[in-house]
């Protein structure tokens, strides 16, 4: 008998570069499930491993699209996961309280046991304050991440990959001594290049670098929101109730389409990334947000075994490149009806404005 050595997802995504574009998604779409499925293989043995009774199932979510694969049905409705990173930072020398914002997000993660990663701009941090401020998240054990320094859109063509790498180097070299320092890059508007040629540069230049791209999985407008919020409450208001229905609705609206959409193009829900900012709306709510998530099921890890998830370390062979990881491939693989940018304030002003807000 003749026996095959597996074929690795390393070999499909080089098989893919050669083929035609329609095939090239599919056998891109057979990769990301080949990741899954051998994601979801270990899941199980852990899970095997741990709990002789199968009860601890219920935290390896990925087992479930094994289970599905084996024996052809679900076999349990397996808890969503999400972990919280924020983009940014604050600039205590433009925000006049920067140290209380910062705070208050820092208080509302420790409240509810809660490990975050955050990602700022070198440029807005650039200053003994603010890099205080930064360093509260690395001293309570949060992940420190590199958003470049000058926070440049490498999907518009005045910006080359030299010069983007060279952003990035900067603020690397800024945060670097910081104990929870990560080499973990969020691009600036979750944009890799409107080239194919810029967006391979780039990787490239990572893989030597060792530096792993921070994908999210649920993109927001939480910017937009806060924006509103702080514009709302300058007009007098003090009633935020209402306003804050609002955002919790607007959040849990993109988690549950995001979750939908993986599920439609990889078969299963991966552990969530979820982009947030450090910014007015956090700092008030975000208590609310965690416990909202938790109060609905959702499991909270930390960004660092989130990312663990094999869904990120695909490279979706999209242009422009960019958005959510989700969005992504889905777009890759050829799904109709993705709206571009995926995410932007001009899709929420109107709901807001109807709110009276």
């Amino acid at each position: 008998m003749r026996h095959f050595r597996p074929i690795s997802v390393a070999r499909l995504l080089t098989i893919r570069r050669s083929l035609e574009p329609r095939w090239a998604r599919r056998v891109g779409v057979v990769a990301v499930r080949i990741s899954a499925w051998r994601s979801a293989r270990m899941d199980l043995a852990a899970a095997m491993r741990h709990d002789k009774g199968g009860g601890l199932l219920l935290f390896f979510p990925r087992v479930g699209l094994l289970l599905l694969a084996i024996v052809g049905v679900p076999a349990v409705a397996f808890a969503q996961t999400i972990s919280f990173t924020f983009d940014d930072g604050l600039d205590a020398g433009q925000v006049e309280n920067a140290a209380v914002l910062n705070g208050q997000i820092l208080a509302a993660l420790r409240a509810h046991a809660v490990k975050a990663m955050l990602f700022p701009i070198g440029r807005r941090v650039d200053s003994p304050q603010s890099l205080s401020l930064v360093a509260e998240w690395s001293a309570a054990g949060h992940a420190v991440g590199n958003h470049t320094y000058t926070h440049r859109n490498l999907g518009t063509a005045p910006v080359t990959a030299q010069e983007f790498t060279a952003d990035v180097q900067r603020a690397d070299r800024l945060l670097l001594h910081l104990p929870t320092w990560t080499k973990r890059l969020r691009f600036p508007y979750l944009k890799e290049g409107e080239t194919a040629e810029k967006r391979e540069q780039v990787r490239r230049w990572m893989d030597v670098e060792g530096y792993r791209p921070a994908y999210v999985s649920i993109d927001t407008s939480d910017w937009y929101y806060s924006q509103r919020f702080v514009a709302w409450r300058q007009r007098g208001e003090t009633d935020v109730a209402a306003f804050r229905e609002a955002y919790l609705d607007h959040l849990w609206d993109r988690a549950l389409y995001y979750d939908q959409l993986a599920m439609e193009v990889l078969g299963r829900r991966p552990a969530h990334v979820i982009l947030l900012h450090t910014n007015p709306i956090n700092a008030m709510f975000l208590g609310d947000v965690l416990a909202m998530f938790r109060d609905r099921g959702w499991a909270i890890v930390s960004p660092e075994e989130a990312f663990r998830d094999a869904i990120y370390s695909a490279r979706p062979n999209t242009t422009p490149a960019g958005e959510s990881i989700i969005w992504a491939l889905a777009k890759e693989a050829g799904k109709p009806g993705l709206r571009y940018p995926a995410e932007d304030g001009t899709y929420e002003e109107p709901l807001l404005d109807r709110k009276g807000f």
